[in-house]
């Protein structure tokens, strides 16, 4: 009888299953913390609970595709945001997650918004109304935060344009006495500039690619506890370390696909465990202009 200590006590259960439902598992998505997710997780929540006051903070969330900020934020929302009916039976949505419209445009800055509340809008209603309806629904619901993803894609409009939407969220963090929190690519940051009254409202946090050291290993470490193998990878150790990080560029969901990828191959071929054989074999070529191509 094998204990499988090097896997999660929650986990263990799994090495039970089938090769083929162990593979299936090794799919479903599941929340591995590491030191920058739980720090920038505080800050989320520190903002959330901020009292009332004139000119709410604000925070832009910025870093490479790919690289986990999406992630964190719905793990957030997970754990605080979900929604919920009262004790006087009125609805309560303590976070709006929303996308950024594909071009900087401030009516469908809040269509996107009213999506999430799943109720019927008139997409040809004048901007003051969809605006009404927006802050009408976010006061309604007892909102306390607004979370804009995909920010950057606000650069795609005249500067006119970005400057409104800009104005539009600025608006809704006065109006409603909440935070906002943007979420993009480092070319987000590029947006804030359109008014130097934005950039002041704005902290910035940057999720850097990973390099070589300590909190990598600790990283590696977490994700050996969640695959289903039965044998140990070390993934710490710089002989497997070394190459994840090579191939993963550093770039957090580029690792995760990688270690998703070996560790499937590692039950198909017997071995049990990842290592640098199979890390060389289920390797993607580097990226070229963020566009990743599968080896075959």
């Amino acid at each position: 009888m094998t204990s499988y200590e090097h896997l999660h006590p929650e986990f263990r259960r799994v090495m039970a299953l089938s090769d083929q439902e162990r593979i299936a598992f090794i799919d479903q998505p599941r929340w591995i913390s590491y030191k920058r997710a739980q720090n920038l997780l505080d800050i989320l929540l520190d903002l959330l609970n901020k009292p009332i006051r004139h000119r709410m903070p604000n925070l832009l969330i910025a870093g490479d595709s790919n690289n986990g900020k999406t992630t964190i934020v719905r793990r957030f929302i997970d754990q605080y945001g979900q929604g919920f009916v009262n004790d006087n039976a009125e609805p309560v949505r303590p976070i709006v997650l929303a996308e950024a419209p594909t071009s900087a445009d401030e009516k469908g800055l809040y269509i996107s918004i009213l999506e999430r509340f799943f109720v019927p809008y008139r997409p040809t209603d004048p901007t003051s109304k969809l605006r009404y309806q927006v802050v009408h629904l976010c006061r309604a619901c007892s909102v306390r935060m607004l979370v804009i993803d995909e920010l950057h894609s606000l650069l795609t409009g005249t500067m006119i344009k970005q400057r409104e939407v800009m104005n539009a969220l600025k608006l809704l963090c006065n109006e409603l006495a909440i935070p906002i929190v943007g979420v993009g690519t480092r070319d987000a940051v590029r947006v804030l500039h359109t008014d130097a009254q934005h950039t002041s409202r704005f902290d910035v946090v940057e999720l850097p690619l990973w390099k070589a050291g300590e909190e990598f290993q600790k990283l590696l470490a977490g994700f050996e506890k969640v695959l289903p193998l039965k044998n140990r990878s070390r993934l710490h150790q710089a002989e497997v370390a070394m190459p994840l990080l090579a191939y993963s560029e550093g770039n957090t969901g580029n690792l995760h696909k990688l270690l998703v990828d070996c560790a499937k191959e590692a039950i198909r071929s017997g071995k049990e465990q990842i290592d640098k054989s199979i890390i060389e074999q289920k390797k993607c070529p580097p990226s070229t202009n963020g566009i990743r191509y599968l080896a075959i």
